[in-house]
């Protein structure tokens, strides 16, 4: 292992990680602004503040990035086990935004295009940065132990540079960005196009997040023809 892996990895938290969960959190705190400001609603009057409570785990998840990712003992894991926690509840949360969504829809609330429109790119890009940093925990057990071994040994996703590594640079590792793309371009495919997955868990996590993606955009593409029949 490169000396300074490790502690590049525990970086990557701080200067990575942290900022780029915060986004998911400032995505849903301005929808929530957004939704007071215009009088937008889900069921009822004055429910704006529901995306504020789905922004909580993204701001206690960023602290804990925020702190870095431990040393080599039990704070470590400990703190990884708190990361996944954090990550399951953001992932609810999110899931909790689609099913307002799609209730208000089907009850005949006053979602209007615009609130429509909105909440599902909000929807849609804290799915992408929930599930980047999913497959960045979840891949080979984790930033850490990935910094810690030798090799890429029994990884959770294969990339092109893994299955061809005269096309890396040498002593290749995937980075946080890695992972996003994947996010990325498996919420717009809804498949695999970047890296695959070789393990049940990466693949139940692919499909949870392309089934969540697929719910919001038909949601959108359901109003759009509404509006065109109206």
């Amino acid at each position: 292992m490169n000396p300074g892996q490790l502690e590049e990895s525990q970086h990557v938290a701080r200067r990575e990680a942290a900022p780029f969960v915060l986004i998911a959190a400032g995505a849903d705190v301005l929808l929530a602004v957004l939704s007071l400001w215009r009088g937008w609603e889900l069921f009822g009057a004055s429910d704006w503040w529901v995306w504020l409570v789905l922004a909580a785990p993204a701001v206690v998840l960023a602290l804990v990035f925020r702190a870095g990712l431990g040393g080599l003992g039990v704070s470590s894991e400990h703190r990884r086990e708190f990361a996944v926690v954090l990550l399951t509840l953001l992932t609810a949360a999110n899931f909790t935004g689609i099913a307002l969504l799609v209730g208000s829809l089907l009850t005949g609330g006053k979602t209007t295009g615009g609130q429509l429109l909105a909440s599902a790119g909000v929807v849609l890009l804290v799915n992408v940065i929930t599930f980047g940093l999913v497959f960045w925990e979840v891949d080979s057990g984790g930033p850490i132990r990935r910094a810690l071994a030798d090799k890429r040994a029994t990884p959770d996703f294969q990339f092109p540079q893994d299955e061809n590594p005269q096309l890396a640079a040498p002593d290749w590792r995937p980075a946080l960005s890695d992972y996003v793309y994947i996010a990325v371009t498996n919420s717009i495919a809804f498949s695999p196009t970047d890296a695959m997955p070789l393990t049940h868990r990466a693949k139940l996590f692919m499909g949870i997040e392309s089934l969540m993606a697929a719910t919001t955009v038909l949601l959108v593409a359901a109003r759009a023809v509404n509006i065109l029949q109206s």
